[in-house]
């Protein structure tokens, strides 16, 4: 049983849901991108989605792009992502689960990174342009180490894809609230609820929402239907608009506080 195994009993058992939020690595340097995160924890975040830097992030919106871009321009690589995870490792146990795409492993070596992400405590993956026989491939590699290949669900899966996806799927799934790209919304449709219903006639996995949510309105509506929510863009943009690597910091902790008041403040820490 791994961290993101063991933090949804948790979560079940305390009759509370999850809070996920997404920063990229090395946004605005991995200095700062490593308090970042450790902040996160601290204010009870359940697990962390840790954005891998990217030249084409096709699957995200301008704030996401515009993050990874500027994590790139400080030369982060994956190898400098998994040894931030690994200094997190030191003081922290809350899941970190990698989010990206599947070139950089495949630059990195695939084998090469399932060693290398085990040793610096990455607990999932999430590779968003991975399909079919690859994400069985690759699921089934990285199992071998207890690290959960996440998959992810769109509102115009058909139900077959569902049922296929959630016969692999490991460790959660990831339901996207909408057709499109990441990026915050004003309103949240019905449809993220109507997918969250579908897959679960096919898998008894937990189910995280994102995509677009940033209120803690939008918060508390994905916790009545779904078990965990992903915020990313709208504490990515904190970070975007800081003057200075102590500004994204107080930015996102003062965002975090005001999105998630009762969210616990124990982290879970070793």
């Amino acid at each position: 049983m791994n961290r993101i195994e063991q933090k949804f009993i948790e979560l079940k058992n305390s009759g509370r849901k999850g809070f996920i939020p997404f920063v990229t690595a090395g946004d605005p340097d991995l200095a700062t991108s490593l308090s970042i995160i450790e902040a996160l924890a601290e204010m009870g975040a359940d697990i962390i989605e840790l954005g891998v830097p990217f030249s084409d992030p096709m699957a995200d919106g301008p704030t996401i792009q515009a993050s990874s871009q500027r994590a790139l321009l400080n030369g982060v690589a994956l190898s400098d992502v998994l040894g931030m995870i690994k200094e997190f490792r030191l003081k922290f146990e809350t899941p970190i689960v990698l989010f990206g795409y599947l070139n950089p492993l495949m630059q990195f070596g695939i084998e090469r990174f399932r060693e290398e992400a085990a040793a610096a405590g990455v607990d999932g993956v999430l590779v968003t342009d991975i399909v079919d026989n690859e994400a069985t491939e690759l699921s089934d590699l990285l199992a071998k180490k207890d690290i959960d290949l996440i998959s992810l669900i769109a509102p115009t899966t058909s139900d077959e894809r569902l049922e296929a996806i959630a016969s692999r799927a490991r460790g959660f799934i990831y339901a996207v609230s909408r057709a499109g790209v990441t990026g915050a919304q004003s309103e949240l449709s019905s449809t993220a609820e109507t997918l969250v219903s579908r897959v679960r006639k096919y898998s008894k996995l937990p189910v995280a929402v994102g995509f677009g949510i940033s209120t803690a309105t939008q918060v508390e509506s994905v916790w009545k239907y779904a078990d965990a929510a992903v915020v990313g863009s709208a504490i990515v943009a904190e970070i975007g608009v800081a003057k200075s690597p102590d500004d994204a910091l107080s930015r996102v902790q003062t965002f975090v506080h005001g999105l998630l008041p009762r969210v616990a403040k124990t982290p879970s820490a070793i």
